[in-house]
C-alpha cells in the first residue's frame, strides 16, 4: 500500500490520492462517511484508481472531513448543558444586535445550541483584568439532568482560567464530557467565546465517535484543521469546532502552491464541488487567515483560513420561486439521490444537469461508481421545472461572482490581475464564465483538479495554533516576551523533532475606539494594513493589541511538485477537455495551454 494517502470527504464524492499520484473517487456515504473513506482507500490499494498498486492499509491517512460541518448545519449534535457566571446564562441567546437580514421583519435568528432549561449559573466573579472579585462556588449543587456534554464559559476566563478549571474538575468527577472556553477559544468577547465553546461541546460526541472509528484505517491518522494544518486524530476528536473547514482548507493550500509555480503568487482559489463553492484570497503565496468564521449563523472563534462559502455546487437544485425568479441552491441533491442525470432517483434539475444539457459535459461521460450519465433524464428534469440550462448557469455563476468579490473587492483587492485557480469536480466547468464576469485574464486548472483537496491533505503540514487575549490593549509593555512564550508553547504542543519547524507570531490590533481588529505581524505593520483594507490610516491614534497568536508548522513530507506530472494538451475554445477526475470547459474566446506541474493555464485568445 502507498505509505501516505489523502482522503477528502465531499457532499457527493469521497476523493483519495496516494503519494505516487494514484487517484480513486467513490460516491460518498452520508449515513456512514467512514464507509466511503475505507472504500476509497481500498480502491487505491486494489488498483481501481489510475496507476494504483495493491497492498494493505497506508502508514499515514491525512483526512479532511465534513462530519463536523454537517452535524452543525443539520443540528445533529449532542444535547449540551451550559455552565456560566451568574447573570450570563442568556448571553448565548441575546447575541449581537446585528441581524441576518436587516429589512426582513420575519427572519429568524439561529436557535441557540443550548436550550434555556439546560443553562446553569455559578457564583463567582473575575474583574476585567482577570483578578478575583468573588470566589467561584455552586458547581457541586448543579443538576445538569440528561445532557450529553457540558460547555463551561465563565466571565473573563480568557485571562484567568482558574474558576473554569475548578468547575470543570467537579463536573468531570461526575463523569461529564466537559469543554471549557479557555481550552477552546481563550479570547475576549463573551458571546463569541460562549458560542464557540458550545459548538465544540455540541460536536464532540458525534465527531469523536466518527474519528476514533477511523483509527484503524491507517497506522497514523491526522486530520486537516480549518487553519490549513494537520493535527493528530485525538486532538481533532477533542476540538471538532476546529474542523469546520477541514476539507476545503486542503484544497486552498494545494491551489496556492500550483498558482505560485505558474507565476501567480496572488490568486483566488475557486473550489466548486457537489454541494458548495469555496473561494479564498491568496496573497504572496499564502492563503488569507481569519480569526473567526460564521457557520450556520453561529460565530466560531478559532484559527481558520478566510474561506467564503456559498451553497452553489454541481448538485445545487434549480427552481422557480413564488415571485417567478429562478433560484439555484442552497438546497442540494447531494450524493443521494443526486442530479437527475445520475439515474439514482433524482428528479429535480441541478447545475450538473444544466452543464450536461449545455454541452459542457461529455454526453458519454461515466461517473466513478455510478456509470454513464443520462442526458435525456437531465433534459426531462429541466423541462418539468420550466427552467433552462443557460438560465441555471447564469444564475449560479452570478452567485459565485459575488463570492469572489466578497474576498477581493470587499477587502480592497482588485481581482483583475489575479489568477483564478479552479478545481473541484465542477470548478473548471464554470471558471471561464466567472473570470469573464470579473475581468480576470488567467484561469489555472491544477493537475488532479477534481481531487485537489485530497492532494492538499496528502501534502499537508503538521501545525499547531495558539491564541491568547492580551490583558492591557493600550499598553504594549512585555509584548515581545509574551509572544516568545506563546511561540514556545505552540512549538512544544506540536511535538516531534525540531527539524523543519517554523513558528510565526501575529497580533490582533485595532485603533483605540474601534471594535474590529486586523491581524498583522507587528504593531508597526498595522497602519499600512488598515489603509489597504479600509482606505485610510490614523497616524495620531493609538494602536491597541487585543490578542496574540502563534503558529508552529513542520515542513510537509510531500509537496504538490513531488507528485508525478499530469500530461495535458492545448485546446482552443469552445472545447470540452474530459479528464479522469473532472471536466474542463474552455469557453469561446479562451485557450488552454500546459503549464508548470502539469497545470492547465487558460488565457483569452487575442482578437
Amino acid at each position: 500500500m502507498h505509505p501516505r494517502v489523502g482522503v477528502d470527504t465531499g457532499g457527493t464524492f469521497t476523493d483519495v490520492v496516494a503519494a505516487d499520484g494514484s487517484v480513486a473517487k467513490v460516491p460518498s456515504t452520508p449515513t456512514d462517511p467512514g464507509e466511503a473513506v475505507r472504500s476509497g482507500i481500498a480502491a487505491v490499494a486494489s488498483g481501481s484508481g489510475p496507476g494504483a498498486a495493491s497492498g494493505h492499509r497506508p502508514e499515514v491517512l491525512a483526512h479532511g472531513t465534513t462530519v463536523a460541518t454537517n452535524a452543525l448545519l443539520e443540528r445533529r449534535g449532542a444535547r449540551v448543558g451550559l455552565v456560566t457566571t451568574a447573570g450570563f446564562a442568556d448571553v448565548i441567546e441575546i447575541g449581537r444586535q446585528d441581524r441576518p437580514s436587516l429589512y426582513d421583519p420575519f427572519v429568524d435568528r439561529p436557535a441557540p445550541l443550548v436550550a434555556r432549561e439546560d443553562r446553569h449559573e455559578v457564583e463567582g466573579r473575575l474583574a476585567a483584568d482577570g483578578s478575583e472579585v468573588t470566589p467561584v462556588s455552586g458547581a457541586e449543587d448543579l443538576d445538569l439532568g440528561a445532557v450529553e456534554a457540558v460547555a463551561v464559559c465563565l466571565l473573563h476566563a480568557d485571562l484567568a482560567p482558574d474558576h473554569e478549571r475548578a468547575v470543570a474538575a467537579v463536573l468531570r468527577e461526575q463523569g461529564r464530557d466537559v469543554t471549557c472556553s479557555h481550552e477552546v477559544s481563550p479570547q475576549f468577547r463573551e458571546y463569541e467565546r460562549t458560542v464557540t465553546t458550545a459548538v465544540n461541546a455540541y460536536l464532540r460526541p458525534p465527531c469523536r465517535t466518527y474519528l476514533r472509528g477511523l483509527a484503524d484505517a491507517a497506522d497514523t491518522v491526522v486530520v486537516m484543521s480549518s487553519a490549513g494544518g494537520l493535527v493528530p486524530l485525538e486532538r481533532a476528536a477533542e476540538l471538532p469546532a476546529s474542523l469546520l473547514l477541514s476539507g476545503p482548507a486542503g484544497g486552498v493550500a494545494a491551489a496556492a502552491e500550483v498558482a505560485a509555480a505558474c507565476g501567480f503568487p496572488d490568486a483566488v482559489t475557486f473550489d466548486m464541488g457537489g454541494t458548495s463553492t469555496d473561494v479564498c484570497l491568496v496573497r504572496a503565496g499564502a492563503p488569507e487567515p481569519a480569526g473567526e468564521r460564521v457557520v450556520a449563523g453561529l460565530p466560531v472563534r478559532l484559527p481558520s483560513l478566510d474561506v467564503h462559502t456559498i451553497g452553489a455546487g454541481g448538485g445545487s437544485i434549480a427552481a422557480v420561486d413564488a415571485g417567478g425568479a429562478l433560484t439555484v441552491g442552497p438546497r442540494s441533491a447531494g450524493a443521494i439521490p443526486g442530479p437527475a442525470c445520475y439515474g439514482l432517483g433524482g428528479t429535480e434539475p441541478t447545475v450538473t444537469d444544466a452543464d450536461l444539457v449545455a454541452g459542457r459535459l461529455p454526453a458519454a461521460m461515466e461517473l466513478p461508481g455510478l456509470g454513464p450519465v443520462s442526458r435525456p433524464a437531465a433534459e426531462a428534469a429541466l423541462d418539468a421545472a420550466g427552467v433552462t440550462a443557460d438560465g441555471i448557469i447564469t444564475v449560479v455563476e452570478a452567485a459565485m461572482e459575488q463570492a469572489v468579490r466578497a474576498v477581493t473587492v470587499a477587502r480592497g483587492v482588485d481581482p483583475r490581475p489575479l489568477a483564478l485557480v479552479a478545481f473541484g469536480g465542477a470548478g473548471p466547468l464554470h471558471a471561464c464564465g466567472l473570470a469573464d464576469a470579473l475581468g480576470m485574464a488567467t484561469v489555472i486548472v491544477p493537475p488532479r483538479a477534481g481531487v485537489l483537496s485530497a492532494v492538499g491533505l496528502l501534502c499537508g503540514a503538521d501545525q499547531h495554533d495558539e491564541v491568547r487575549s492580551w490583558p492591557t490593549p493600550a499598553s504594549h509593555d512585555g509584548l515581545d516576551d509574551a509572544l516568545a512564550v506563546l511561540a514556545a508553547t505552540a512549538r512544544a504542543a506540536l511535538g516531534g523533532p525540531p527539524d523543519g519547524v517554523e513558528v510565526s507570531v501575529e497580533l490582533d490590533c485595532r485603533y483605540a475606539g474601534q471594535s474590529h481588529e486586523l491581524r498583522v505581524p507587528s504593531v508597526a505593520a498595522f497602519a499600512a494594513e488598515h489603509e489597504r483594507r479600509n482606505g485610510y490610516a490614523r497616524p495620531d491614534t493609538p494602536v491597541e493589541v487585543v490578542a496574540l497568536r502563534a503558529s508552529a508548522r513542520r515542513a510537509a513530507p510531500l509537496a504538490v511538485s513531488d507528485l508525478p506530472s499530469v500530461a495535458r494538451e492545448a485546446a482552443v475554445g469552445p472545447a470540452v477537455v474530459a479528464e479522469a477526475d473532472c471536466t474542463v470547459y474552455v469557453a469561446d474566446g479562451w485557450r488552454a495551454d500546459p503549464g508548470p506541474l502539469g497545470a492547465l493555464v487558460l488565457t483569452r485568445v487575442a482578437s
